[in-house]
């Protein structure tokens, strides 16, 4: 079956263009890949599994557009080298960065251990800064280029992912850091915050998750979830020349979610630290 991808952008956006989409195998990353492909750009996809690589550069092939894969986990220093390494063998240019790939899982803060903790955080936050790096001093540091980072919808915290919204927050730091460190090589740097998307990411979680998943959807103020296509059109912006004064911003794609929705449902309890009133009776006059 071939996928076609329907943009809402012009045709032939990004003709010319190489443009690397990390987690490009599955979900979000898939419809970023399919989408820029589709207005013209070279995809290079990366993630962890080949056979995801592998199935979604057979779909763009099928479709019309080019891509080309590579293994890599953005955790590893040296396989993020090794990915420049053959992205610029290949190509020759590097225009446009989509840091997608991340991860998480549910869990209260006080049960993640020190393994899962450094998962999430080496994953989301030190990987976007490795890959973030490369980029710059292999190619974009002469070039310029445009990268777009990923975030989540973490305003105010994230109850039952306490490792992934402080990565993610330290991820949003660092795309206004070096939006203004990298800006006189001519790089923009922006991300976006999805809030609950419709996603193949949705199927890892635990089916003890759906009914919080659920109750998230009723307290968004759009009443239902994101689509992956939404995320993609956003990113697909900001990587286009219409953004080309946009740099250090976060974009969120939530339906308002942050400004109402609650994640985390605080139980009645009566262990509230004591009152604290700075005029106790004893030292009131009369």
């Amino acid at each position: 079956m071939t996928v076609t991808y329907h943009s809402i952008f012009r045709p032939g956006l990004f003709d010319g263009q190489t443009i690397l989409v990390t987690g490009g195998g599955t979900g979000i990353g898939r419809a970023v890949a399919h989408e820029l492909a589709a207005l013209g750009a070279h995809v290079v996809l990366a993630a962890r599994t080949l056979e995801n690589l592998e199935q979604v550069a057979a779909e763009i092939h099928a479709a019309g557009g080019a891509a080309s894969h590579f293994v890599c986990n953005i955790r590893e220093e040296e396989q993020v080298a090794a990915l420049f390494d053959f992205v610029l063998a290949e190509r020759g240019a590097l225009h446009g960065l989509v840091n997608n790939a991340g991860g998480q899982f549910v869990s209260p803060a006080e049960m993640i251990s020190l393994k899962g903790w450094r998962a999430v955080v080496e994953t989301n936050l030190t990987g976007t800064f490795l890959m973030c790096r490369e980029a710059f001093n292999r190619h974009m540091s002469a070039h310029g280029g445009v990268i777009v980072n990923m975030l989540i919808e973490m305003w105010r915290g994230f109850p039952g992912m306490a490792h992934s919204a402080a990565a993610r927050a330290g991820i949003e730091n660092l795309t206004k850091t070096l939006a203004v460190e990298w800006a006189r090589a001519g790089v923009r740097v922006n991300a976006v915050a999805p809030g609950l998307i419709s996603s193949s990411g949705l199927e890892r979680y635990p089916e003890a998750v759906r009914p919080m998943i659920e109750q998230n959807i009723r307290d968004i103020p759009m009443k239902r979830m994101g689509t992956e296509a939404e995320v993609s059109a956003a990113i697909v912006f900001l990587l286009s020349p219409a953004a080309a004064f946009i740099s250090g911003e976060s974009i969120k794609i939530d339906g308002a979610g942050s400004l109402w929705r609650k994640t985390w449902e605080v139980g009645e309890h009566n262990h509230a630290p004591a009152a604290y009133d700075g005029f106790s009776e004893d030292s009131v006059e009369s």
